[in-house]
């Protein structure tokens, strides 16, 4: 292409330039459309952020009834009512607005619509929570209502309010369980240390007893030696005694002998006949018959003498023979008696050193437990409903909702704000013209970048003054207003390029990017569909840049996305001005069809 076509070109992009500058201060009404249309966007973006500030903060004007029918209950003599407790903490909640009617305007109002939702605590509340002490526990229920179809978003803050009105009861539940079995660690911590004090002074005893076992044991350590010491001096003497018993038995037979021989003779003597002899001599006979006869009966006594000698000398024996064995068993009674008594001395030693050790242990765990009951009541509610603190950490923190959905807010106005202006003003076809499609591409450019700029301009000052939170000025800035332009080019290009179809595909990529964008919503939440496109859209990057240069700026993070905008820029400006050249003559015939009718203008 040579030098004149070049400056031509040029020349006729200039021109166009120039006439769409004149035209757009030929009338006021001319101004003030183009004034709203670049307002328009920056309203979009500051209403929407403005309502979105503290999405919670107006919520104390939506009407929440509360029906509150507790009959209450008794606990250990004292009376129960946390309907009432629940209806106390309300009253100084100011999240809603709570209106305490009775059961019946509750269900008439929600059903009717002047509440959007309502609770109701019920006649058996605090006794079921009351036999959460018994052996037959019972749920305590909270009946809540709610009208859906009243309002979609009201019905979403009224489940906020209920779940804040569950979390209450909960706690007050938890309290009361918790206080409840405290009291019974009381219990339990003086019956412990009772039970310790009884083991100590039993192991005591058993310790003194097993002084005084030991002692017994040394006794009949010592019995022990004289019993062996008697035992040998009665299996001697038994010995003696048999030799004697022995003795007398032989003893015993010569007497019986002797006996016999005597009376024998008696019988003798007794038989001699004295007639005829000498009265000196029959009176020798005479006496020494009686004395025969004496001898005799001495003879037979004196052999029933050594029979009895005998028999007694043979039951001497048998009795100096049993004595010998009873020796013999003391002695073993007397070594069994010493090892009972050790053994017993052995088991009151262990069995005291156990109990002063189970005193010990139980003693301890008093100890703990009175640690533990030694809390202040008022603060074991709160301990046993959040034993467990969150330490949060907050990273970038947002003061406001409001900032955290800006970028958003904003990337959406800009696009908003691009097709409105796409479609208001005239992109320009070059068919019937004395311009080439690429000339007018460019001659109509300048004028809708500006018209970006403006917008962005006007929004960047609604954020400021509506007061979000922005960590890096500059960046922000800049970052705006390429969001803007690159915007402008698309949708601009669109349109130029594709005519009507154009301003179908800028209102259908418009449509895809605010659920595809993870603006507001995790895109790990979305479909598929919006999985596949997030990487590729507009929107998702502008998202990235503002968030980064608003709420703490992570180069690593705003680089790639800086990248791709740019590079979407001037990909769309060459696509475009190729695709104009080829496409120019279709879309003003397409465009001029729909004009024929009085459908399309």
């Amino acid at each position: 292409m040579s030098k004149n076509h070049i400056m031509k070109h040029l020349h006729n992009v200039k021109e166009i330039t120039s006439k769409d500058a004149h035209e757009a201060f030929k009338n006021p009404i001319v101004v003030i459309t183009l004034i709203a249309i670049i307002i328009l966007p920056s309203l979009y973006a500051v209403l929407n952020i403005e309502a979105c500030w503290n999405p919670y903060e107006n919520t104390k004007d939506i009407d929440f009834a509360i029906a509150n029918v507790d009959d209450g209950a008794t606990y250990n003599g004292e009376s129960l009512n946390v309907g009432d407790d629940i209806v106390k903490d309300l009253r100084k909640n100011n999240d809603f607005h709570w209106v305490f009617v009775s059961e019946s305007d509750l269900r008439r109002g929600v059903h009717n619509g002047t509440y959007y939702a309502g609770i109701v605590i019920p006649h058996n509340f605090s006794k079921s929570i009351a036999s959460i002490t018994t052996d037959n526990p019972k749920s305590a229920q909270l009946q809540y209502v709610i009208n859906r179809k009243s309002n979609p978003v009201a019905s979403k803050l009224c489940d906020s309010g209920a779940k804040a009105v569950y979390n209450d009861v909960n706690r007050e539940i938890v309290e009361f369980i918790n206080v409840a079995a405290y009291g019974k660690l009381g219990d339990l911590q003086s019956s412990l240390s009772s039970g310790a004090g009884q083991l100590s002074s039993g192991a005591g005893q058993l310790s003194s007893g097993a002084s005084q076992v030991s002692s017994g044991a040394g006794q009949v350590s010592s019995g022990v030696g004289q019993v062996q010491r008697g035992a040998s001096q009665v299996q001697s003497g038994a010995g003696k005694v048999s030799s004697g018993a022995g003795q007398v038995q032989s003893g015993a037979s010569q007497v019986s002998s002797g006996a016999s021989k005597v009376q024998e003779g008696s019988r003798q003597l007794s038989g001699v006949n004295t007639t005829g002899l000498p009265d000196q001599v029959k009176g020798v006979v005479d006496g020494s018959v009686k004395l025969a006869n004496s001898s005799s009966e001495l003879a037979g006594a004196s052999n029933n003498l050594a029979q009895g000698s005998s028999k007694l000398a043979g039951s001497s024996v048998e009795l100096a023979n049993g004595a010998s064995q009873v020796a013999g068993g003391s002695v073993s009674l007397a070594n069994g008696a010493l090892s009972l008594a050790a053994g017993s001395e052995l088991l009151a030693n262990s069995a005291s050193g156990a109990l002063f050790t189970a005193a010990g242990s139980l003693s301890s765990a008093s100890s703990s437990l009175s640690d533990v009951t030694g809390v202040n009541e008022d603060q074991i509610g709160d301990y046993f409903y959040s034993p467990v603190k969150l330490d949060k950490k907050e990273l970038y923190p947002v003061d406001d909702y409001g900032s955290e959905v800006a970028p958003f807010y904003i990337v959406l106005s800009m696009w908003v704000g691009a097709v409105i202006t796409a479609v208001m003003l005239k992109p320009g076809q070059a068919t019937g013209t004395k311009y080439t499609p690429i000339e007018m591409y460019f001659g109509k450019l300048l004028i809708f970048i500006i018209m970006s700029l403006l917008q962005a301009t006007v929004t960047i000052i609604g954020c400021f003054m509506l007061g979000i939170e922005v960590s890096n000025v500059p960046i922000f800035i800049l970052s705006a207003y390429l969001i803007s332009a690159v915007f402008m080019l698309i949708c601009y290009s669109l349109i130029s390029a594709l005519g009507q179809v154009g301003k179908a595909l800028s209102v259908i990529l418009l449509v895809l990017q605010i659920s595809g964008t993870g603006g507001i919503y995790p895109i790990e939440i979305m479909s598929q569909f919006f999985k596949t496109l997030y990487p590729y859209l507009p929107m998702t990057h502008s998202i990235t840049l503002l968030r980064e240069s608003a709420l703490g700026l992570l180069w690593t993070s705003y680089t790639p996305a800086l990248i791709y905008m740019m590079g979407l820029g001037i990909g769309t400006v060459i696509i475009s001005a190729i695709v104009k050249q080829f496409a120019d003559k279709g879309a003003h015939w397409f465009d001029g069809k729909l004009n024929e009718t009085d459908l399309f203008g």
